[in-house]
């Protein structure tokens, strides 16, 4: 490999602020071609939305962008990033589809002179795991969460995740995990927070007449603090936690919004219901479904809330609302430590700990002008420094440099 490009995989390029470039191919000379392997690209969440952030980091820096899957509606976000999005029934756990798709992803890496596969799914991964060894090309994983491994099956299962020659982990406490469940030494683990796009997440570019549009759509009183608890409608959330929190506040100047659709959940939705209505918090509490301006959702609020009974892998809406210079709250373990700084970003509460959560949001409501305002300042900051989506994608790269550019074994 040439100096030059030795080199240029250290340096930014152009006044875009693009993350790094990426090693060339040394056999042909040209820039190196990811293909990155998903199950799906319909739900537009954390997953996807990393495929989609890293395959624009990709073209950005001077490289061919591959996704494949099985589709969805987020496919076009491939094309307006600068990738091109291959279909196949990447989404099934069937063997003998996963079995077919060895062959078809083989083929597809030869057709496509793809130097570097990437995969973030379990069932495709098996699939991308012996395509890869068929190719002989390198493998990356992505280990997005702790995953179901209560039986040897199910460890059986995960333990494809650990198969890369680089293993990225979206936290610290995601690579612990990986290492003491399944052995991956740390020579192979790479710790790479997920990002926060800093552009669309700045108070600057939240228009008020957007603000006030999403409070007129909520029916929400003027003038009262808004608590918001983001997340789909499912137990480990803690939106039960959160409610019985809010009754213990015994305030009725306050207005809560728990913003996530159920999912097909709706039997969980009725409860969360009816738990709101036993507590007499009819007009207090409501229950709205995906909000697609999230960044004016947090921007109407007072204080953002992550009530999860569950550690999270890492927990991205801690970090849009700080983006956002928002006061946060979160259950005391998983992600959120390593994001939220305590009694300068936000708190950290026990787990399930209505009794706490309800100290802590009494807390943060009596905030005066200027304790606020440090603790925007602050978690703004700690934000922009740590979590935003460039050091994401920049650590991405790196990794499939060091891959990229490793002697052949």
């Amino acid at each position: 490999m040439s100096n030059d490009a030795n080199n240029a995989s250290a340096a930014p390029l152009g006044n875009r602020n693009r993350p790094r470039t990426l090693a060339g191919n040394p056999e042909d000379g040209r820039m190196a071609t990811i293909l990155q392997v998903i199950p799906a690209l319909g739900s537009g969440g954390g997953v996807e939305r990393g495929t989609v952030e890293i395959a624009e980091a990709i073209a950005d820096a001077g490289g061919r962008a591959l996704v494949v899957s099985v589709g969805g509606a987020q496919v076009h976000e491939i094309a307006r990033a600068g990738g091109e999005h291959i279909e196949l029934p990447l989404h099934s756990k069937n063997p003998v589809v996963i079995y077919k798709n060895i062959l078809r992803l083989a083929a597809l890496i030869e057709r496509e002179n793809v130097d570097l596969v990437h995969v973030r799914s379990r069932a495709p991964a098996w699939s991308a795991l012996y395509a890869a060894k068929r190719t002989k090309r390198p493998l990356v994983t992505t280990f997005h969460g702790t995953y179901n491994a209560q039986s040897f099956i199910k460890r059986a299962y995960n333990s494809v995740m650990t198969r890369g020659e680089r293993v990225i982990a979206i936290s610290a406490f995601i690579a612990e995990h990986v290492h003491r469940l399944y052995g991956v030494p740390a020579s192979r683990l790479r710790i790479i927070h997920r990002g926060v796009d800093l552009y669309r997440f700045n108070p600057a570019n939240v228009s008020a007449e957007r603000v006030v549009q999403l409070a007129n759509e909520w029916r929400l009183t003027e003038g009262y603090p808004v608590i918001m608890l983001p997340g789909r409608l499912t137990r480990w959330k803690g939106q039960t936690v959160f409610i019985e929190a809010v009754a213990k506040l015994n305030r009725r100047d306050i207005r809560c919004l728990i913003v996530g659709g159920d999912q097909g959940r709706q039997d969980y939705r009725r409860e969360l219901e009816a738990m709101v209505e036993k507590q007499n918090l009819g007009e207090i509490v409501r229950i709205v479904d995906h909000c697609a301006d999230m960044p004016a959702a947090y921007m109407l609020s007072d204080v953002v809330v992550s009530a999860s009974t569950d550690p999270e892998a890492f927990g991205r809406v801690m970090i849009e609302a700080q983006a956002l210079g928002r006061p946060v709250i979160a259950s005391d373990h998983g992600g959120a430590r390593e994001t939220v700084l305590p009694e300068k970003t936000g708190w950290l509460v026990p787990p399930g700990d209505a009794d706490a959560l309800a100290a802590a949001l009494a807390e943060v409501l009596a905030l005066d002008g200027a304790a606020r305002s440090r603790l925007s300042k602050a978690a703004i900051a700690n934000v922009t420094e740590y979590f935003s989506k460039q050091k994401m994608c920049a650590k991405t790269l790196e990794v499939y440099n060091e891959v990229l550019q490793a002697p052949a074994s």
